[in-house]
């Protein structure tokens, strides 16, 4: 599938739950997208439809494409432990994701433009690569000149305090990658184990 830029909304009705964001418009009208709305019915989905749809679930939710998400997997099934708890964690220590994390960009999709135009540093060195990999002890911050634009510097938030495998320094605006998250300290509704038992077939 290609990057999607369509409505967030549409997707968010798809999972009934606001992955790509405010999810105040579920409120309005939480039925899945479709013809008829509400009162279509609807077939009870398969075990591979409901692993497939996890799946999805990760990749619109961390903005991946199908041959990076594979190849995380496939790195995540190297590693020692559990598969799905290693996606997951290697999924959140993308470059992008951390940006979006430490509060520097309001969604992951900012966070992507903030990398790719090259505004964000690490380790001192501009990357514009968002699907870089972090490894604790690196140190994400904005570019120097970066730092005197207002469009970028008014919109961050700094990090919530709940995400405690990063330490963010709102006076050099950067912050550290600690280490991997732990899969409790996660929030992001996904039931990996779906998705493991999903490329195991």
């Amino acid at each position: 599938m290609a990057r999607y830029t369509g409505p967030k909304t549409r997707i968010s009705r798809i999972f009934g739950e606001p992955i790509l964001g405010n999810g105040k418009y579920l409120t309005k009208n939480s039925n899945p997208p479709g013809q008829h709305g509400p009162t279509r019915k609807r077939k009870t989905l398969g075990e591979y439809a409901v692993q497939l749809k996890e799946k999805q679930k990760a990749k619109y939710t961390y903005g991946v494409l199908e041959r990076q998400f594979r190849k995380t997997f496939d790195e995540a099934n190297r590693r020692k432990g559990v598969t799905g708890e290693n996606l997951i964690k290697l999924l959140e220590a993308r470059l992008d994701n951390t940006v979006f994390r430490l509060g520097i960009a309001p969604s992951r999709p900012a966070a992507r433009q903030l990398v790719a135009h090259k505004h964000i540093t690490v380790n001192g060195e501009v990357s514009n690569v968002p699907s870089l990999s972090l490894k604790p002890g690196d140190v994400i911050g904005l570019k120097e000149s970066s730092q005197a634009n207002t469009g970028i510097t008014s919109a961050i938030k700094g990090k919530n305090p709940k995400h405690n495998w990063l330490d963010w320094n709102e006076a050099e605006f950067s912050g550290t990658f600690i280490a991997y998250p732990e899969r409790e300290s996660i929030p992001e509704n996904i039931k990996e184990q779906l998705i493991v038992e999903l490329y195991s077939k």
